[in-house]
């Protein structure tokens, strides 16, 4: 539930409430116009994002953003099918909020959401565990809007992973207050233990180096 002391107060307190209602009401209205307009755009392929009213597209990543998410993704994608605790997906769902429409860069749903999916999914709930890789053109979003969301939406797990520092910040849900707190702050030469896949533990080095991410998959096959 919104916390009215912070934001629904002023509102509450002006002489002006119901034109300010009807006012919201016309804006919600439009949004949802252009977000019907999104859906019908949006193809296979397309990094579009729809966040606050309005359409994102983000322009195509360099070599350090693609490795990063690539290694990642293939060390999870091993623990997961191992382990059979769900399915990873890797750029490709569209996570759909209330407001708001996210291309995650990587995403973990449980096995119980997982079983829910059907070929013909393209919309997708929150998932349990959230990786996005920073970019200067996605920091502030990132670090924000999402986050909150994300939160919000009941996401246990959430990393920043910045390829510029080679470092990882993890962020673990406060159910009580619904919000994401700093767990940990990890550098290359830290090891890393996912809260969410259970005994996942290896080198943030994996994710930034080639040679380590091939040893850390040997290490799960074993």
């Amino acid at each position: 539930m919104v916390q009215d002391t912070n934001i629904l107060t002023p509102i509450l307190e002006t002489p002006r409430m119901p034109e300010l209602i009807n006012e919201l009401q016309v804006h919600w209205e439009d949004e949802q116009r252009l977000r019907e307009e999104y859906y019908e755009k949006i193809q296979p392929g397309d990094k579009w994002e729809f966040i606050n009213g309005k359409i994102i597209m983000h322009s195509p990543a360099k070599d350090k953003h693609t490795e990063a998410r690539k290694n990642l993704s293939y060390i999870l994608q091993t623990q997961v099918a191992i382990s059979g605790e769900g399915t990873i997906k890797d750029e490709t769902a569209l996570v759909t909020f209330a407001r708001n429409d996210y291309l995650p860069d990587i995403v973990f749903f449980s096995k119980e959401k997982a079983a829910l999916f059907t070929p013909d999914t393209w919309k997708y709930p929150a998932p349990d565990f959230v990786v996005e890789i920073l970019s200067k053109s996605t920091e502030a979003t990132d670090k924000g809007i999402k986050k909150e969301d994300y939160a919000a939406n009941g996401t246990k797990e959430y990393w920043l992973v910045d390829p510029d520092a080679q470092s990882v910040e993890q962020y673990i849900l406060d159910n009580k207050k619904q919000v994401f707190k700093l767990f940990s702050k990890k550098t290359f030469n830290d090891n890393i233990d996912c809260q969410v896949l259970n005994g996942l533990s290896f080198p943030v080095a994996a994710i930034f180096d080639e040679k380590k991410k091939l040893e850390v998959v040997r290490g799960l096959l074993k």
